[in-house]
C-alpha cells in the first residue's frame, strides 16, 4: 500500500510522517562511534544494568505522555482500525485513553497473527515487501483481537489493543521520560513472539526461531551470546532471574551457559543486595517475572502497576548505591506483544542466512527472512550522564551512515564498543549504538522515582 494509502488510513498528516522520522542532533556534540564518542562512553561508564520487559507496544504504554517531541497519540493522533480491514465502509475504531492495569485477553504476537496485525493479512508477499511495493498499513489490530478472543466486543478488542495510559496512570514511567532519556523509535528485532526476540536481543541472531518452540526451555540454542562473549574477554555478569521457575532465564536458552557459567544466574533479589552495596557487575541482565497474575513484566495479564514497582525498585537501588555515577540503566520491552502502535516496522539486515516456516490460523504458509524490524517498543537510558528529558529518534548506520531505527541488537553494538567486543552478526553491525547519548560532564539526578499505584482493572 503506497504511503498516502496509509496516512489514509490512520488518520495521520505528512508532516506527522516527517516529523516521526526527523533524526535528532547529537545532544552532546558527540558523533555515534567516533573516536571521541568511545572515549568518553569507555571514560564514564563502568556497568551497565539492561532488563527487557515483556509485551508492550509504543503507543500502549507511552500514547498518553504530552511531553513535546514524543511521536505517540496524543501528540500526533488519533489513529485508528477498520473492524474489518476488507471492507473500507466497516467502522472506525480509534486509539483512546482507556486502558486496563491487567489485560485479560493476551493479544495475537505469533507471526503470521503480526502479519496479519501488519498488513492486513497473513501471508503477505516477502517480495513485494522488500522491493517497497507493500509496506504495513497497520490495519489488522483490532480484527484479529477479535477474531483471537471470539467472545469480546469490537469495543472491548479495542480497548485491550489501541488502548493507551493516562499520565495519571504511570507516573514512575513519566518521572524516567522528564528526567532521562527515552527512545522514539526503538524496534524490536523480530515481528512475532518473546523468545526469538530475547535471543536475537542477546546474541544478535535468530538462529531460525520463530516462535517459542522447546530449544528455549532445554538450553539447547547453540550461538554465542552476549554472556559468553563477556566471559571470553573477561567482562564480569550476572542473570538475575526473577521468572521464579516458570521457565530459564534468557542467559540459560544457550548450551555455553548451560555447560560453563550456571552459577551466574541468581535470584532476581540478589541484585538489590548487590546494588546497595555497590558490588554489581559489569554486566547485569534482568529477567523479570512473567506472564499472568502477580507478575511485574507488564505481559498481559500482569499489572502495568507492578511493572513499574520494579522499574522504580532497579532504579532506587542503583542510584541510592555506591556504583551509581558509573552505572548506565536501559530499560526496554522484548517485542510490543500485538499492541496497535501507528509507525509502521522498518526493513532490516537479516542477522544470518537462516529462515523460519509457520503454519498461519488460515491455514496458509509462510516463510520469514528476518528481515524487517517488529513494532516500537517503550525503551529508556538513565545515566548522570544522559541528557535530561531527551527524546531520541533515529540513530546512524555506522555501515552506510544513513538515518535507521535503534532495535535490540544497539545494545550490543554499544557494548561492542563500550568493551571492545566484535560485532556478533551482520545485524548487529548494522545497527545504531546510543553511545552518543553519554555526556561529558554528570548531572543531579533524582533519588528516587515516583511511587506506582494502582487503577481499575480489566472489568
Amino acid at each position: 500500500m503506497k504511503t498516502n494509502a496509509i496516512i489514509s488510513l490512520l488518520g495521520l498528516s505528512s508532516a506527522a510522517m516527517g516529523a516521526a522520522v526527523k533524526k535528532t542532533s547529537e545532544p552532546f556534540g558527540y558523533k555515534s562511534g567516533s573516536k571521541e564518542s568511545i572515549a568518553n562512553l569507555k571514560d564514564k561508564i563502568e556497568n551497565v544494568v539492561w532488563i527487557l520487559l515483556e509485551n508492550r507496544g509504543f503507543d500502549n504504554i507511552m500514547g498518553g505522555v504530552k511531553k513535546t517531541g514524543l511521536d505517540n497519540v496524543v501528540n500526533n493522533g488519533p489513529f485508528y482500525n477498520l473492524q474489518d480491514p476488507s471492507d473500507p465502509t466497516s467502522k472506525k475504531w480509534y486509539s483512546q485513553a482507556k486502558n486496563y492495569d491487567s489485560v485479560l485477553n493476551d493479544p495475537d504476537h505469533s507471526l503470521t497473527g503480526t502479519n496479519f496485525e501488519l498488513y492486513g493479512q497473513y501471508n503477505p508477499s516477502n517480495a513485494a515487501i522488500a522491493n517497497g511495493s507493500l509496506t504495513p498499513n497497520l490495519s489488522g489490530f483490532v480484527n484479529r483481537q477479535m477474531l483471537q478472543h471470539p467472545t469480546i466486543t469490537a469495543q472491548r478488542a479495542t480497548d485491550e489493543v489501541m488502548g493507551y495510559y493516562s499520565e495519571d496512570e504511570i507516573p514512575t514511567i513519566v518521572d524516567i521520560v522528564d528526567e532521562f532519556t527515552t527512545f522514539n523509535n526503538w524496534h524490536s528485532c523480530v515481528p512475532g513472539p518473546t523468545n526469538p526476540n530475547r535471543l536475537c536481543a542477546v546474541a544478535g541472531v535468530t538462529d531460525g526461531h520463530g516462535k517459542n518452540d522447546e530449544d528455549f526451555d532445554v538450553s539447547a540454542i547453540d550461538t554465542t551470546s552476549i554472556f559468553q562473549a563477556a566471559s571470553e574477554k573477561g567482562i564480569s555478569w550476572l542473570n538475575y532471574d526473577g521468572t521464579n521457575g516458570a521457565f530459564l532465564s534468557d542467559a540459560m536458552f544457550f548450551n555455553w551457559t548451560a555447560q560453563n557459567a550456571k552459577s551466574n544466574i541468581v535470584p532476581l533479589e540478589n541484585f538489590y543486595q548487590d546494588a546497595y552495596l555497590g558490588v554489581l557487575p559489569q554486566l547485569s541482565y534482568i529477567n523479570p517475572s512473567c506472564c499472568g497474575a502477580n507478575t511485574n513484566s507488564m505481559h498481559p495479564s500482569g499489572n502495568v502497576s507492578y511493572g513499574q514497582v520494579l522499574l522504580k525498585q532497579i532504579y532506587d537501588a542503583v542510584r541510592t548505591g555506591p556504583q551509581w555515577e558509573k552505572t548506565l540503566i536501559l530499560f526496554t520491552f522484548d517485542e510490543t506483544g500485538g499492541f496497535f502502535d501507528h509507525v509502521a516496522p522498518p526493513l532490516a539486515v537479516r542477522p544470518d542466512n537462516k529462515t523460519y516456516t509457520e503454519t498461519a490460523t488460515d491455514g496458509s504458509s509462510y516463510t520469514f527472512n528476518f528481515d524487517r524490524l517488529g513494532g516500537r517498543i517503550p525503551t529508556w537510558l538513565l545515566s548522570p550522564y544522559t541528557p535530561k528529558g531527551h527524546v531520541e529518534s533515529l540513530g546512524t548506520d555506522p555501515v552506510t551512515g544513513k538515518s535507521t531505527s535503534y532495535s535490540a541488537t544497539s545494545v550490543l553494538k554499544t557494548l561492542g564498543y563500550l568493551w571492545d567486543l566484535e560485532d556478533m552478526s551482520p545485524r548487529v553491525q548494522h545497527s545504531p549504538a546510543f553511545d552518543h547519548l553519554i555526556g561529558p560532564k554528570v548531572r543531579s539526578s533524582p533519588a528516587t522515582l515516583a511511587n506506582p499505584h494502582t487503577f481499575p482493572g480489566a472489568v
